[in-house]
């Protein structure tokens, strides 16, 4: 008889969706993938290391050129030094950073403070290393951070914060002066942050990505998380990188040398190659990304949806509430798949316990801009 470590977790929601997408013939806004191809630069360069062989193994830490380049984009964006060696650590996604983080210092008992919507792989790589999710509800209004809900969640037992900045699902940003807050409050107890910026180059109206890494106090006790999936057009390619102080990532490494141990070793070359011969490609992308998302809400405007246009990420929120408030968003993004061609994604599944009176889904819009053309022609019409 098995005893599930996971009992309540089934199916992702994006696989889900993208399963219904694909059966009925829907435009897939749902799971978070552009439609259109990576940098030619970068497609070729793949092909020609795999070509000159450099197909075997690459080090556990990932190949020295591309932690060098990660080092250079850094103190480029951010005006923070980092060691290649010692702090950047080359991980198979996002994801899988995440997980190796949470194991290396989460024990048994212990409790993580994870901000309402959260993503949605948070919470069960914290219960596999034993610890409890304390769930903090952000605040309604612009999803920011609520400091009053953080103090009153804080115990003898909170061992980590996750943050995520630009945030998944709602696109709200965390400012300097919420950083210098956190940074207050936790300053003499013994908590880690782990913050997941993987859209940390997609932030919109001339605003600026705030990084943990900029911030050289909480930077002493955190796992900064990015993806060059995100950034680069190639979320199949799943990788991704940590920054942390040496003695966070010494044992971020013990963590993930028994998880994967390394990374595609030809995908490392070519993204090396591509981000020394394009360091302008991440200063580009925000307004690539907005041109994007203007074009998106433009199309939506004559629709029945009410919307603020986000602050980051590829993810745009819509209130179906003057369409159909009879469904809760489950219902509604099913409804919507099968009944009107477009895929979403329920907002409820980030929650522990959703609002009740929320009425929102999430749509990408990292795609072509036919394919926000004829998904805004659909959604007009409901």
């Amino acid at each position: 008889m098995i005893i599930s470590k996971l009992p309540t977790v089934g199916t992702t929601i994006f696989t889900t969706m993208s399963q219904l997408a694909a059966e009925t013939g829907a435009l897939n806004l749902s799971q978070g993938f552009p439609d259109f191809n990576a940098p030619q630069g970068l497609l070729d360069a793949v092909g020609r290391h795999v070509g000159a062989g450099h197909n075997q193994y690459s080090p556990m830490t990932g190949l020295p050129a591309l932690r060098q380049q990660v080092v250079a984009k850094i103190a480029r964006s951010y005006g923070a030094t980092v060691d290649p060696d010692t702090e950047v650590t080359i991980t198979p996604g996002a994801t899988a950073a995440i997980f190796c983080a949470i194991q290396a210092v989460i024990r048994n008992g212990d409790e993580v403070i994870v901000f309402d919507p959260c993503y949605d792989s948070y919470v069960p790589s914290v219960e596999l290393a034993g610890g409890r999710c304390v769930r903090v509800q952000l605040n309604l209004q612009g999803f920011a951070l609520d400091f009053e809900r953080i103090k009153a969640a804080l115990s003898p037992r909170t061992r980590m914060i996750i943050l995520n900045t630009p945030h998944n699902p709602t696109g709200a940003l965390i400012s300097r002066a919420e950083l210098d807050q956190l940074a207050e409050l936790i300053r003499d107890r013994d908590i880690y942050l782990l913050s997941d910026e993987v859209y940390e180059h997609l932030v919109f109206d001339g605003a600026a990505h705030v990084s943990v890494l900029a911030h050289k106090e909480l930077y002493a006790r955190a796992f900064v998380i990015s993806s060059f999936g995100k950034t680069y057009h190639v979320t199949g390619w799943k990788t991704g990188y940590v920054v942390a102080p040496p003695d966070l990532t010494a044992e971020l490494r013990k963590v993930h040398q028994y998880v994967n141990f390394c990374c595609v070793t030809p995908l490392q070359f070519a993204l090396a190659d591509f981000m020394a011969d394009h360091p302008e490609h991440v200063d580009e992308l925000p307004g690539f990304y907005q041109a994007k998302r203007d074009l998106f809400c433009d199309l939506l405007a004559p629709s029945r949806f009410t919307f603020t246009r986000v602050a980051g990420t590829y993810f745009q929120l819509v209130d179906y509430s003057r369409i159909r408030p009879d469904l809760d968003d489950v219902a509604m993004s099913l409804w919507m798949t099968r009944e009107h061609g477009v895929a979403s994604i329920p907002i409820s599944v980030f929650y522990q316990n959703p609002p009740k009176e929320q009425r929102l889904v999430r749509l990408c819009f990292a795609k072509r801009e036919e394919t926000l053309r004829h998904a805004a022609e659909k959604l007009c019409v409901i």
